[in-house]
């Protein structure tokens, strides 16, 4: 007399075990177990955390606090003025060595400085606020471009971007290349102005710094749009309304 082997199918319980986890989310193996059983399938606990381990099923903790979720797909080149902005902070110290930081903010197809606003610690709600002004006066974009920092993680930023219906785009961890024409405006800022300039009071700073955004976007020519300035390179666009985008115009040249 010999033992028979009996084989299950496991194959086809652990898809059924995958697709369940799939559409219930954040299930553990008891409960999986339990939905399985209303199916008819019926097993013993081993197997079943031995099937839920192998397909990597385990729920993974969270941890900190809910943050703004976007996109990290690949971005196409903006083909107009306020199709895409990208923002970025900045960070400098007062002569009593407390430290500033700039909010910067950038049309990546004209190249205009649309806001440089400087304070001790701007925090989400801050940068809202700011976004929201520039809207007012601008018109809101398709999409704004930022890194993962805790103020442009937070729900404020999230609140904005829902309550605007704008497509809010994060680069890659580590990627700061991903948004390069903000990246290339804060060092022309940094190395024209902030490493140049001693700030003695908070408002020393935002009076220096809104005279050099003045300056990058009306006297300043620019290699990469053809030696113009960025105010000059908008003044040449002529306004286009693509069906595709009824409630926010595109402009092309």
């Amino acid at each position: 007399m010999r033992y028979t082997l009996r084989r299950n199918n496991v194959g086809d319980l652990q898809s059924r075990l995958r697709e369940i986890a799939l559409e219930g989310g954040r299930f553990s193996y008891r409960r999986l177990g339990i939905m399985l059983a209303r199916e008819g399938i019926v097993m013993n606990n081993k197997k079943l955390l031995r099937l839920y381990r192998e397909d990597n099923l385990r729920v993974r903790r969270r941890r900190g606090r809910k943050r703004a979720m976007g996109t990290r797909a690949p971005m196409t080149l903006p083909q107009g003025p306020d199709q895409r902005w990208s923002l970025d902070f900045v960070s400098d110290t007062l002569v009593c060595s407390r430290r500033i930081r700039m909010i910067a903010v950038v049309d990546d197809f004209t190249w205009e400085n649309l806001a440089l606003v400087v304070d001790t610690s701007p925090l989400g709600a801050r940068v809202a606020r700011e976004l929201d002004a520039i809207i007012t006066v601008r018109g809101k974009p398709l999409m704004i471009v930022g890194d993962n920092g805790t103020e442009l993680t937070s729900l404020a930023i999230l609140r904005c971007a829902q309550n605007r219906r704008i497509e809010w785009h994060y680069i890659a961890p580590g990627k700061p290349q991903q948004y390069g024409f903000v990246e290339s405006v804060n060092g022309r800022l940094r190395d024209e102005c902030l490493n140049e300039t001693l700030f003695a009071s908070l408002s020393h700073a935002r009076s220096v710094l809104r005279a050099s955004r003045d300056d990058y976007n009306h006297v300043r020519p620019h290699s990469g749009i053809g030696g113009l300035t960025p105010a000059n390179a908008a003044g040449q666009v002529v306004q286009h309304h693509p069906p595709e985008h009824s409630g926010n115009p595109g402009l092309y040249l």
